[in-house]
């Protein structure tokens, strides 16, 4: 019981700090460069991104399991987590759309780009390649999305503060935008090793 709850921990930090899909792998910087500008969208998003991500990683699994491999249909993964990942984002931007609807408007097309989003197909494509069980794959999704949301919020900080200051001409917007990401990637590269799975 002790090595699983480690293991369940060791899963969520790797995922969250070590192995951090956009500092490290650079996975979803669509909509991490597009929400990113303000603290209150970053937030809307963070909440919104595990959620799916959560959710997604526990359908996939149950999917994955208890349907495609008794089948052999094993092949058929990645069109059948497309389509699970696409029928949250559905529900989730119709539950938006009536629960907060200032923060739907705000986000606009990037709640729909979750679909889409590489990390949220790439957490139930490496806990199948993993072969995770049920508790590590939703480890996985929610240390996936803390590492998002951490991401998000750090440069929704940093952007805020950047509006008040004096940036020379070509560096303003995405220039700096670029710069920030890849200083902080910097830093995401001191946490590597420090958790060996």
């Amino acid at each position: 019981m002790h090595s699983e709850f480690t293991k369940i921990f060791e899963l969520i930090i790797a995922a969250s700090l070590i192995n951090n899909f956009v500092f490290t792998r650079f996975l979803g910087l669509c909509i991490f460069f597009g929400v990113s500008k303000k603290m209150e969208t970053s937030i809307g998003m963070s909440i919104t991104f595990t959620a799916v991500m959560m959710i997604s990683a526990a359908l996939s699994w149950v999917v994955f399991h208890y349907i495609m491999f008794p089948l052999d249909i094993v092949f058929l993964k990645i069109i059948v987590f497309i389509g699970i990942v696409a029928g949250i984002v559905q529900a989730s931007d119709t539950i938006m759309r009536k629960v907060a609807p200032g923060l739907y408007y705000k986000l606009g097309i990037y709640l729909a780009l979750i679909s889409t989003n590489c990390i949220i197909l790439a957490v139930p494509l490496i806990n199948a390649g993993e072969h995770y069980n049920f508790i590590e794959s939703l480890a996985f999704g929610l240390g996936s999305g803390i590492g998002f949301a951490l991401a998000l919020i750090i440069m929704a900080s940093i952007r805020e503060k950047l509006e008040l200051a004096d940036v020379p001409a070509p560096f303003r917007g995405m220039p700096m935008a670029f710069v920030i990401t890849g200083l902080i990637a910097l830093a995401f590269t001191g946490f590597s090793g420090l958790i060996t799975l």
